[in-house]
């Protein structure tokens, strides 16, 4: 039964302090493992911010802000559950073994970066808002067809939540009784729309009620409330783009008032409260992250060096083109070799 009011959950505070009678009580070694894989997620997503200044790479979505949101859901799945993105989910695709090197030549422009292991149940990241999400459905539904022990994930913004595929991607889900779990990362902006001007809802959460879902407000900056939350719904189961100006629209004033519940700085409080983390152990994780942002960058400008080939932009979009594709493809052919006469 779907209660109609919508919980919210807040475990860990600005300060690093924990409720007590809320806390999950964690492996030392899950938390060692947020911690390694937000360093990471942080340093690489300024990495490619520099490199997006200095031209190197194309715009991109940064995730500053929002790693626990991502850490603390992605890390519920389990290897065989479905993981559905949209275009700014660095830190969970990281969590889930996405290549760094990947990443860095996806956003530079080679569509070789969005291969997927044949392993990895994982979709491409998905530029057109909210589409993810009839695509999670989709296999939320052949796992329940199939009879198969398996979760999907996928992730959405506010922005997303107004749009048409959100709806009858909730609504079929809802009917069907499918094993999927909505993430919807808030953060307060559809690119310049604030979230009062595009939706009249008291939360985003409710909304899922209308659909027979289960909805809970989580805090998330708060690593430890957005796990636990992530996790029940697992077991019940079986600047916004590098192209956008966020001071157009959003204060300074803003931006500080939520850098004050910034997640990585709160869960390393926590950590040193709890005597999982001291100096070295952060110098070391910072160390590290360096270390494979600086090698993984170096394999991408010598994959770079070697991607000679134009046409190669056909070859990782679809399995069979279909006409009007191939013959784009000729046309490009031909003009190319006419460029080679000459």
């Amino acid at each position: 039964e779907v209660p109609g009011v919508v919980d919210y959950l807040s475990i860990l505070n600005e300060d690093g302090k924990v409720d007590e009678e809320l806390d999950p009580d964690l492996p030392k070694e899950l938390l060692r493992e947020f911690h390694r894989k937000m360093v990471l997620s942080r340093r690489f997503d300024e990495r490619l911010l520099r490199l997006q200044r200095e031209g190197k790479v194309g715009t991109f979505a940064p995730i500053r802000g929002q790693e626990a949101a991502q850490i603390g859901t992605v890390s519920c799945l389990e290897k065989e559950d479905w993981l559905v993105p949209a275009f700014r989910e660095t830190a969970a695709l990281i969590w889930r073994g996405a290549s760094l090197s990947d990443i860095f030549l996806f956003n530079a422009g080679f569509n070789e970066g969005g291969r997927i292991p044949e392993e990895a149940n994982v979709l491409p990241i998905a530029i057109p808002v909210a589409t993810q999400i009839l695509h999670a459905v989709g296999i939320a539904y052949a796992i329940k067809y199939r009879k198969r022990d398996q979760i999907v994930l996928t992730y959405f913004g506010d922005g997303a939540t107004s749009e048409g595929d959100f709806h009858e991607g909730l609504n079929f889900a809802g009917v069907a009784g499918l094993p999927v779990v909505f993430v919807c990362q808030n953060n307060q902006y559809a690119i310049s729309m604030p979230r009062e001007k595009q939706t009249k809802s008291r939360t985003i959460a409710q909304k899922a009620f209308a659909y027979g879902i289960p909805g809970v407000q989580v805090d998330g900056n708060d690593v430890l409330a957005v796990h636990t939350v992530a996790r029940e719904a697992a077991q019940r189961l079986a600047v916004h783009t590098t192209a956008d100006d966020p001071t157009k629209y959003r204060s300074q004033k803003e931006v500080d008032e939520w850098e004050k519940r910034e997640p990585l700085i709160r869960l390393q409080k926590y950590l040193r409260q709890r005597g999982i983390l001291d100096d070295q152990a952060v110098n070391s994780d910072e160390e590290e992250a360096a270390r494979l942002i600086d090698e993984a960058w170096k394999a991408t400008k010598d994959r770079i060096d070697e991607l000679t080939d134009p046409l190669a932009m056909f070859d990782y979009l679809m399995a069979d083109l279909p006409p009007y594709t191939k013959e784009q493809k000729e046309a490009f052919e031909r003009f190319l070799a006419t460029r080679e006469a000459d």
